[in-house]
């Protein structure tokens, strides 16, 4: 279990050097918004899945996504709130910091590890609630990814997991994609040798199916 979602200190990703070639790559991915308007600032608050474990940096969540952003005509600068290994928990205690310098729109993409270590729904629903309302209280529109439980947890955990995504996804202005790594999960040739975290190509097709959800969220920005 040490290598799912980056569990093991080792595996801590992304360090200082990850995140200098982190932020080279999207800037590079990213044009200048056009005169007189600045590109929106979009936090990703999440785990291993979105910061980019065991990728290259350019084939990384983040970079990929600014890049699919620049091309449709959006740039936007990412805040990198994403730490491999982290829980609910940690999100949300680290939220006030990595929200410093603001931020117009929020994915979070959190639970992952919840769900791997066997935490309580509750304590996930109540960590993930918390999140959302001091998004909320920022007016900072949110897009919230769905994940599921391990099945060995048995069928009882599975569903009162799954539920509390469900329950905040329903929540008024908050934009719901169900499962993060639908079309992926279960595709070996989509993986890294971990069977857990997606490789560059499964990281192309969760861009792909979640950008129109994330240009809606961008439509937010200044609605809220």
């Amino acid at each position: 279990m040490a290598e799912r979602y980056g569990l093991s200190a080792p595996s801590r990703q992304p360090g200082i050097a990850r995140r200098a070639l982190l932020a080279l790559a999207l800037l590079a991915a990213a044009p200048p918004p056009p005169k007189g308007r600045s590109a929106p600032r979009l936090l990703i608050l999440g785990d291993s899945l979105t910061a980019g474990y065991g990728l290259p940096a350019a084939d990384a969540f983040q970079a990929q996504l600014a890049a699919a952003l620049a091309k449709a005509g959006h740039p936007v600068r990412i805040i990198d709130g994403a730490v491999s290994g982290d829980t609910t928990a940690g999100g949300l205690a680290r939220l006030d910091w990595v929200l410093a310098g603001g931020a117009d729109a929020a994915i979070v993409e959190l639970g992952g590890n919840d769900g791997l270590r066997g935490l309580p729904p509750a304590a996930t629903e109540k960590n993930l609630a918390a999140i959302l309302d001091r998004l909320a209280a920022r007016h900072i529109p949110v897009l919230l990814a769905g994940m599921y439980a391990p099945p060995n947890l048995g069928p009882q955990y599975e569903h009162d997991f799954r539920a509390v995504f469900d329950r905040l996804g329903a929540r008024p202005g908050v934009i719901y994609e169900d499962f993060f790594l639908a079309g992926v999960a279960t595709h070996p040739s989509l993986d890294q040798p971990d069977h857990i975290h997606p490789n560059a190509a499964g990281v192309r097709i969760v861009v792909a199916r979640i950008l129109p959800l994330v240009l809606k969220l961008l439509g937010e920005v200044g609605h809220t």
